[in-house]
């Protein structure tokens, strides 16, 4: 018995060393924590519980026989993050490369599979070059397998990817088919193709991090919603994230003690909003003056900031929030910020996360380049999320609310649970002088300066749309904290189905 004991440390201890010492070197010099480190930051102390640790890989070919070891290049288990449970995967660079191989997707498969036969996240943690070039077609085919286990658990269990290395070719699209990604500056980067092949077939000379690091995707393209400054910042970033996630589609939202009063009044939002129309302010401060003791998880903060998206808490139980920012661009609707609110809003639909809307839009980008890149399609994919969202939806519009995208913003007329507005805010097709200018377009500039200050007086206000029964109250800005956990507390019972379908189809 004794000899089949130390037999298993023996192979454990084998497993634990990945590729060796001079690789897990190698990787420190980097800058960068081994795939096991890296789980010990993510999971709670003690909580990881490993699975195929022995599994090796099936290659025959290119002498690989002759290399094995166990694990092969990738640790799977699974763990807690504050008490909750999560499965993980960390790609383990010592070993190959991190490439995938046939046994290697075997494992991130059977551990995709637990997650959602009983329901609970994955967080994987990219850090592989990719396909293993001596299994050919077989890694290729792993990673299909991986895909399609991506799109089953779509909207079922959360999924989170942290990139923490290199992430190319078809590697890629497990990332881009998940709920977040979180890159690390300087260390990762994603990309279809690198720089080698692309100065081979468009000629053009690009740096990794120019074409696929952290900076790019999240500024520029918008694949990853985070880029934080080192592995350990991503993970603990990570299991702070983890804390507004559901478990999955089928539990309710997590919920945590608070001190912070349902009812707590802030006087200073009955002043935020400028008396000129044309001047900003930040929407960050009524979002926080609005949440539990002021914490926001913001998602893209560095794309379209136009657009606000990200968690918070009301009451201890997460919400899903979306604002107009009229420090960017006015807080008009583009193509950007219509894609990133509307791929939000979707993803608090499907795990039954409260969605709070804050409203001041002046209306849609114009311009040929807006036009000619399809803000027609792009806007209605942001109109779709929320017209077809049957969690509960509360709507504050603080100023404007104009045109098309007053309707788009969770208005009462897609189904907006609870309807609010500020008494600065004004809804109408369009601002008063543009209006005046079409209704009245032969009068001279002072009658013209008469009938716009008639337009302002008669529909730059709340009450129109109030009478209607568009705008459900007009509220004071210091309650509205108050209304918003009012508001919450009777919905939680809400229930609302669409008519059955197989599937929708956006307009993607």
């Amino acid at each position: 018995m004794s000899a089949n004991i130390a037999e298993m440390e023996k192979r454990r201890q084998a497993a634990r060393m990945g590729g060796g010492q001079k690789r897990i070197d190698a990787q420190h010099a980097k800058g960068k924590l081994t795939a096991r480190e890296r789980l010990k930051v993510l999971l709670d102390e003690g909580s990881f519980e490993e699975v195929d640790m022995y599994v090796e890989h099936n290659c025959v070919d290119f002498d690989m026989p002759d290399t094995v070891i166990p694990g092969d290049g990738v640790v799977t288990g699974s763990g807690t993050i504050n008490g909750r449970l999560v499965y993980v995967f960390s790609q383990d660079f010592t070993v190959f490369g991190g490439s995938l191989s046939e046994r290697h997707a075997q494992k991130i498969c059977k551990i995709m599979d637990m997650a959602l036969k009983v329901g609970a996240p994955v967080i994987g943690l990219n850090d592989s070059g990719g396909a293993r070039i001596q299994e050919g077609v077989a890694s290729l085919g792993g990673y299909a397998e991986v895909f399609q286990r991506n799109v089953l658990a779509s909207g079922v269990v959360p999924q989170l990817s942290l990139i923490m290395g290199p992430c190319a070719g078809g590697a890629v699209y497990s990332p881009a088919m998940t709920d977040f990604i979180f890159m690390v500056k300087d260390s990762s980067y994603m990309f279809v193709t690198g720089p080698d092949v692309v100065k081979t077939v468009t000629n053009e000379v690009v740096t990794q991090e120019e074409l696929g690091g952290a900076v790019t995707h999240t500024t520029k393209t918008s694949v990853a919603d985070l880029a934080l400054e080192n592995d350990i910042e991503a993970l603990l970033a990570a299991r702070d994230f983890f804390d507004y996630l559901p478990l999955s589609n089928r539990h309710d939202v997590p919920e945590r003690p608070t001190s912070d009063p349902y009812d707590r009044l802030e006087h200073s939002l009955d002043t935020i909003v400028p008396a000129s129309a044309n001047q900003p302010y930040d929407m960050h401060e009524v979002i926080r003056k609005t949440v539990d003791e002021g914490e926001f998880f913001e998602v893209q903060p560095k794309h379209a900031g136009n657009i606000i998206v990200g968690f918070g808490r009301v009451e201890g139980r997460t919400v899903g929030i979306v604002a107009n920012q009229p420090m960017v661009l006015a807080g008009v609707l583009d193509i950007n910020s219509s894609k990133k609110a509307a791929r939000f809003v979707r993803f608090c639909d499907a795990f039954n996360i409260p969605i709070v809307t804050f409203v001041d839009v002046p209306g849609f980008l114009p311009g040929t380049a807006q036009e000619h890149n399809g803000i027609i399609k792009h806007g209605a994919k942001l109109l779709f999320a929320y017209a077809e969202a049957t969690v509960p939806k509360i709507t504050v519009i603080t100023r404007k609310a104009y045109g098309g995208a007053y309707d788009v913003m969770a208005s009462k007329h897609l189904r907006g649970d609870l309807n609010y507005a500020w008494p600065t805010a004004e809804i109408a097709v369009m601002g008063a002088k543009g209006a005046v200018e079409i209704i009245f377009r032969g009068l001279s500039a002072e009658e013209q300066a008469v009938k716009t200050k008639e337009y302002e007086d008669r529909f730059a206000n709340p009450f129109v749309a109030a009478s209607k029964g568009f705008v459900d109250e007009v509220i004071h800005p210091h309650s509205t904290r108050r209304r918003v956990a009012l508001g919450l507390r009777k919905l939680k019972t809400k229930s609302l189905e669409n008519p059955w379908k197989k599937h929708d189809n956006i307009p993607l």
